[in-house]
């Protein structure tokens, strides 16, 4: 018991490491800034277009859908940030963990809105379009806002699933929460980093599960 409390719950060390790791957190906290308000903007213009009177912005927008949800983040990542430079393009880790999540979150984010906006009836749209309002002006004013409400929840649920994806940020060399816990880990040899930036990561995202929960059986009933 002493030698598992030694290697995954020392308080000297997780003190010591924790600056390092604090610093990890800012950057974790920089590219969430970065990665979710790109991912939901990206999610409106996919569903946009997958709901397009035009079929060709349909069929583009499926296309681009079902890839980027099937491709793993982790393998889009490393072609963007070991792949592209082949090509003459090379960016730097912040830049390329922006573009791999914005394609990744983007797709399902498109799918969540998708599903919102069929959620709302078609009377909505009759309705609002018999007052004079343009196709465009139905959806951005009357369609959306409802639409967003109904799947709120799943909205919620995303954002956590993209925060912790962010962890995988490490393999380009993107010092966030889990790569500055492995590097006080590679110097301690001790697991300890690593156990704090797991209860780090808890605290954060455990309130925002419960709320979820509590927004899905607010909507239940």
């Amino acid at each position: 018991m002493d030698i598992f409390l030694f290697q995954f719950f020392n308080l000297d060390i997780m003190r010591q490491a924790l600056p390092l790791i604090l610093d990890g957190a800012k950057m974790t906290l920089l590219l969430c800034l970065a990665v979710i308000p790109l991912g939901l903007v990206g999610g409106l213009m996919v569903a946009t277009g997958s709901i397009s009177t035009s079929r060709t912005s349909r069929i583009l927008t499926k296309g681009y859908v079902d890839f980027f949800r099937a491709v793993p983040p982790l393998v889009l990542l490393l072609v963007i940030y070991s792949g592209l430079p082949f090509a003459g393009i090379r960016l730097s880790p912040f830049m390329a963990v922006c573009l791999a999540f914005f394609l990744n979150a983007s797709s399902f984010y498109g799918e969540i809105f998708r599903a919102g906006v069929e959620s709302v009836g078609k009377g909505q749209w009759e309705a609002a379009r018999s007052t004079g309002l343009t196709w465009m002006q139905t959806y951005q004013t009357v369609v959306l806002p409802q639409a967003s409400r109904n799947v709120l929840p799943d909205l919620v649920s995303n954002t956590v699933e993209v925060i912790k994806l962010t962890s995988i940020a490490s393999v380009v060399s993107f010092t966030e929460l889990l790569y500055a816990a492995d590097m006080a880990r590679s110097v301690t040899y001790n697991t300890s980093p690593i156990v704090l930036a797991a209860i780090l990561y808890l605290a954060v995202l455990w309130p925002v599960v419960r709320l979820v929960s509590r927004l899905e059986h607010r909507l239940g009933h």
